[in-house]
């Protein structure tokens, strides 16, 4: 068994189940809780093709890591499977190139289908992705770096449904400087650029 789960032609798929099974390991130790997946679009225009695809994947409907276990675990047991098949049909494994790509056409529509279930069983997954400028008007924590005007640093968002995001904020005003571990507002964003004004108490002696 072990020498068929690390056979060059199933080696792949061998490798989408230990990922999958070490992005559960992270998620139960709590280690991906800053890790934002922001899979919405930016445009303004009517929902495209891409946009159609991941619904059609179910991209969206649980947090992307979710899906993405999902998606991990039916490519690496389809995978598996294929090949016993293809080896039981012909006398030996496919290729690759041709497994590979064919597993995750097949994988796609069944983890859509799998991530819609799960948000209907468990309501409380549903994604709850958010356009980017609905961040505006939130407080953001400075994470690493040291934001000026036209150096901007990264920042973490918590929107009103509890999800995390990780964005590049700069000062509003060239009088300001965010340090590390400042709570800072924002007030707008110019691309993918947010400026912000401090609260004014990072400086302040604390009493706790």
């Amino acid at each position: 068994m072990l020498d068929q789960f690390l056979a060059p032609e199933n080696i792949v798929f061998s490798s989408a189940l230990l990922l999958m099974l070490l992005i559960g390991v992270v998620q139960a130790i709590g280690l991906a809780g800053d890790i934002d997946a922001d899979m919405h679009s930016d445009t303004d225009g009517d929902i495209g093709f891409a946009d159609t695809l991941l619904a059609w994947a179910g991209i969206g409907r649980v947090p992307f890591l979710m899906w993405l276990v999902i998606f991990l675990a039916l490519f690496g047991a389809l995978g598996l499977g294929l090949q016993q098949l293809m080896t039981a049909l012909t006398g030996g494994p496919g290729t690759n190139l041709l497994m590979v790509p064919l597993t995750a056409l097949a994988a796609l529509p069944v983890a859509g289908g799998a991530a819609r279930i799960v948000a209907r069983i468990v309501p409380g997954l549903e994604t709850t992705a958010i356009e980017r400028d609905e961040l505006v008007g939130l407080y953001a924590e400075i994470s690493i770096g040291t934001a000026r005007v036209g150096n901007p640093a990264r920042a973490r968002v918590t929107d009103p449904h509890g999800q995390p995001h990780q964005i590049m904020v700069e000062p509003d005003s060239a009088d300001q400087v965010f340090q590390t571990g400042e709570s800072v507002l924002l007030v707008k964003r110019e691309g993918d650029i947010f400026k912000g004004f401090t609260r004014g108490d990072f400086y302040l002696p604390r009493l706790d």
